[in-house]
């Protein structure tokens, strides 16, 4: 597990004292967004498709470093759109540093190399990389020629200046699982940290809506992949029950309060993947969200979700209260054989509304103009 020890016991002494303190619904990590405007526009991705008015806002460190405060979280993730666009991100990292945060600054890299001197190496502080295999599907999935290259530049750079870098790999229907492992063996040789590594959340306004996995080929790619792996000594960044999950050897439900998201609209509700609405704090999030309401087998938009935002904090409470389950799932290795686990049935889910319109013309009532309301259309 590519997790330093030091963090993994801090995450597991947070995630009992919630037990102890009778808290059923707690977070594991913020999702901090503080800008969506990114520099690449990539055929997977949802989290773009906004007007200028959306794209142009940020959040201010203060805003950054209160949402911390106020979620209470031991982990805060930076993704966005592209966070190291963002003029201040030295002092809302370092920021979050200085509370004794576990930052993972979530980037393509670009800019990395460049950016760099606004950070100071510390265990606190991880660059996620954003790889989607090697170079072939990772700059076909970005749709732009010599990322990957530029990506792995940046990531040099910065492991040579002493700074933690983990990879974050997303992956999609018609990747075969000797490229992914191949790929596995590559960041691992590379000498990151660890990698991430999780199916594509279906977003609706997606270009390319043809790719995304299902949970039953999800299941069978993960199955293979793990069976190549065997003593090939890879550093995923993931629990062992979170990877058996993966695998069809789980039948968790999400748990969409453990990651949850504060962006330039407020707290996004339900989740870091899902924006139907916002909430004015933290508070009135986790008090006054419909959390049975979504979900596989409860909403259409989360039947074939199993990505490790709303996974991994249900595999993390399942490892704390079953400690000798997770143990063994350790020791023994992920099963990649023999019958699945049943899967959630769908007959019961609700259908998927569609806010998107509703949700910026919200988020844009009253701002001084900064573009047209209007969704952008981006290249398929």
């Amino acid at each position: 597990m590519g997790v330093p020890l030091r963090q993994q016991l801090a995450i597991g002494a947070y995630i009992i004292r919630q037990r102890l303190a009778g808290r059923k619904r707690y977070p594991l990590v913020l999702m901090l967004e503080p800008l969506f405007r990114c520099n690449l526009a990539c055929a997977g991705c949802g989290k773009i498709d906004y007007p200028d008015a959306v794209l142009n806002r940020r959040l201010s460190v203060r805003e950054c470093l209160e949402a911390a405060d106020e979620c209470g979280a031991p982990v805060v993730s930076i993704p966005g759109g592209e966070p190291l666009l963002h003029k201040e991100i030295g002092e809302i990292v370092a920021g979050l540093v200085a509370q004794r945060r576990y930052v993972y600054l979530c980037t393509n890299a670009l800019l990395l190399e460049k950016k760099l001197p606004l950070f100071t190496p510390s265990p606190y502080l991880s660059f996620s990389v954003h790889l989607d295999g090697l170079s072939e599907h990772h700059d076909r999935s970005v749709c732009q020629d010599g990322v990957f290259d530029r990506a792995v530049a940046g990531i040099r750079a910065a492991l040579g200046r002493g700074f933690r870098v983990n990879c974050a790999a997303t992956f999609y229907d018609g990747v075969p699982a000797a490229d992914i492992a191949a790929f596995l063996d590559f960041v691992r040789d590379l000498g990151v940290e660890g990698v991430t590594i999780a199916p594509g959340y279906a977003y609706e306004r997606a270009p390319d809506q043809q790719h995304f996995l299902n949970r039953r080929k999800t299941k069978e790619l993960f199955r293979e992949v793990f069976r190549m792996g065997r003593g090939r000594k890879w550093r995923i960044t993931h629990s062992g029950l979170y990877l058996d999950f993966l695998a069809g050897n789980q039948d968790y439900r999400c748990t969409p309060w453990g990651n949850p998201t504060r962006n330039v609209f407020g707290w996004q509700r339900p989740c870091y993947l899902l924006n139907e609405g916002v909430s004015a704090s933290f508070h009135e999030l986790m008090a006054d969200t419909a959390w049975d309401d979504y979900g596989t087998g409860r909403y259409e938009k989360c039947a074939n979700c199993m990505a490790h935002c709303g996974y991994e904090p249900t595999a993390a409470a399942d490892a704390t209260a079953h400690p000798l389950k997770a143990a063994w799932v350790a020791l023994r290795g992920v099963r990649t054989a023999g019958p699945m686990a049943p899967e959630i049935p769908l007959s019961d889910q609700r259908p998927a509304q569609h806010l998107f319109e509703q949700v910026v013309a919200q988020a844009t009532d009253g701002l001084p103009p900064g573009g047209s309301v209007e969704p952008k259309r981006r290249r398929a």
